[in-house]
């Protein structure tokens, strides 16, 4: 049944005819069940409507200023106000016609009891593509405390990094559900109240979200219907083999003999599981690949540190940080799903050691920073990918996207965690200024006070672990999206045939290693790039023309 249709036999609906008239009008609060109101989904859209009688609504410019609205019901009626700060465009071609619904802002509840005022329910807030939970870190504002839009309210833990939660309104912080510390917290979980009046914050003290009234994130109610398919999925392949069963070995049973399909005893196998301490949930006690999941699952939780525990070995269990779980969630789907292959050269840095040594007096002197070697790395890496775009792009299923912008991530370790902060068109900037954003990019990561945009929109990754750590030669692990990581290994003097016959000389050498995605990369276009890459190292000074 479509909304129009609805719109116009309700009883109860009759009156909103008078409530839109105007072509770009906005909703963006949604009210209780006691006043009457409901869902309508319309265009993918969900849109709670009815029970509301707007008595004012003022539009100015673009933006819809400030509404007031009573809102009736058997709980009887309060008010609020609401600024919005995004737009909602919603053509209305009358009650009859269809209702769409261009952009829709984040709606937070307010209350139309009689037991509580009006109020704000804050859910954990999406500050990353990837984020569906995350940790409060530290609460800037403390109950009872005066907040204005700008302020910040707490310090969020995401998937990537610490980032400052800022107040969207003005109020009163009213409770706080969820204190210092609190983890894997949902997107969208409520986690603080916020009110109007100062008057109304005693009236919190001991209140307790309810389940109906936390709001569910897009992402996170996506998420949870997805898996579901997978399931189903999972026991077809798993029945299918019993028709086959008579042909295999598994058809002949004697005494103990433990029955298990191919793939849990290669799982086993694997894991070193003993196929004995595994309770089979198939046919006939048959040990199935779910099986072996949900003992090395349970195995993970407690199980391992029982046995460790019973052979007198002394441990301490290290709680994994969110990036640290990130991270390794990210590289072992991309160590599964992206086929890898290597490419190392050997690249001759004298010129670039001398060049840097000339460089860096200037730099000094003009009050700048110096440039280190990674620097003109990641230059030379930006620029070589101007002649091979092929290696800055990214696998997008039936299509490949080349990127016009060459932004190169820089891996940096610290004591939370890898982190990959971003050095935007570094093709288009100078030494001093990649050298100046690496620096402060860095210290941010360590700071862990990185923000989204400082390491989010990457194309190409560069990591070193030559220079900080004196490692020769190793092979990275690309960091998806991406289709390619440069791995730069340590500089070492090595003895080389001189000008003339019989004569030898030192030189400074340095192996790079190139792990491609080889969907994306063929090994022609791979070995392009090293020697665009060699040949700016080798030659620094062409990097300045």
């Amino acid at each position: 049944m479509s909304a129009a249709h609805l719109l116009r036999h309700s009883r109860k609906l009759r009156s909103l005819r008078n409530a839109i008239d105007c072509e770009r009008s906005g909703l963006a609060r949604y009210f209780s069940t006691g006043s009457g109101s409901f869902a309508v989904k319309e265009n993918g859209v969900e849109k709670r409507i009815g029970g509301a009688r707007f008595s004012q609504c003022k539009q100015s410019g673009k933006n819809l200023d400030t509404c007031k609205v009573p809102v009736g019901g058997v709980n009887g009626s309060s008010a609020f106000r609401g600024t919005l700060t995004n737009r909602i465009s919603s053509g209305v071609t009358g009650l009859n016609g269809p209702l769409s619904c261009v952009r829709v802002a984040s709606a937070r509840s307010f209350s139309s009891s009689a037991d509580l005022p009006p109020h704000q329910e804050i859910g954990m807030p999406s500050l990353s593509p990837t984020m569906t939970e995350g940790n409060i870190a530290k609460w800037v504002k403390k109950e009872g405390d005066q907040v204005s839009p700008g302020e910040v309210l707490c310090e969020v833990e995401t998937d990537k990094a610490t980032v400052e939660m800022e107040c969207m309104e003005e109020g009163y912080l009213a409770k706080i559900v969820q204190g210092d510390g609190a983890k894997e917290i949902k997107v969208g979980e409520i986690i603080c109240v916020t009110v109007e009046e100062e008057g109304d914050i005693e009236k919190f003290k001991d209140y307790k979200p309810s389940s109906s009234d936390a709001p569910v994130a897009p992402s996170e109610s996506k998420a949870k219907a997805e898996p579901a398919e997978p399931k189903a999925e999972e026991k077809v392949p798993a029945k299918a083999p019993e028709p086959k069963a008579p042909k295999t070995e598994e058809a002949s049973r004697s005494g103990d003999r433990i029955f298990s399909s191919p793939l849990a005893r290669k799982l086993a196998e694997d894991n070193n599981v003993p196929l004995s301490s595994v309770k089979g949930t198939g046919p006939d006690g048959r040990i199935l690949k779910a099986d072996i999941e949900d003992y090395l699952a349970s195995a993970t939780k407690g199980g391992k540190g029982e046995t460790f525990a019973a052979s007198g070995l002394d441990y301490t269990d290290i709680p994994n940080a969110q990036i640290r779980k990130v991270t390794a969630n990210r590289l072992l789907a991309s160590k599964q799903t992206i086929p890898h292959y290597y490419l190392t050269v050997d690249t001759r840095v004298d010129n670039l050691i001398k060049l840097r040594g000339e460089l860096n007096p200037q730099q000094e002197a003009s009050g700048g920073k110096k440039i280190s070697i990674n620097d003109l790395v990641i230059k030379a890496a930006a620029l070589a990918l101007q002649k091979a775009p092929q290696c800055n792009s990214s696998w997008m299923n039936d299509f490949i996207r080349q990127y016009n912008n060459v932004n190169i991530n820089v891996a940096v370790q610290t004591e939370h965690g890898l982190f990959v902060p971003v050095v935007r068109d570094a093709d288009k900037k100078g030494l001093g200024t990649i050298g100046e954003e690496v620096k402060q990019l860095a210290q941010r990561a360590r700071d862990n006070s990185l923000k989204p945009q400082d390491y989010e929109g990457g194309t190409f990754t560069v990591s070193n672990l030559g220079g900080p750590f004196g490692i020769k030669q190793f092979c990275a692990i690309i960091n998806p999206p991406q289709s390619a990581i440069l791995a730069i290994g340590s500089a070492e003097k090595r003895v080389i045939p001189g000008s003339a016959d019989g004569q030898y000389e030192f030189g400074s050498y340095m192996s790079v290693t190139m792990s491609c995605d080889h969907r994306v990369i063929d090994g022609a276009i791979g070995a392009e790039f090293l020697k665009a890459f060699k040949g700016y190292i080798e030659n620094p000074t062409t990097m300045l023309l």
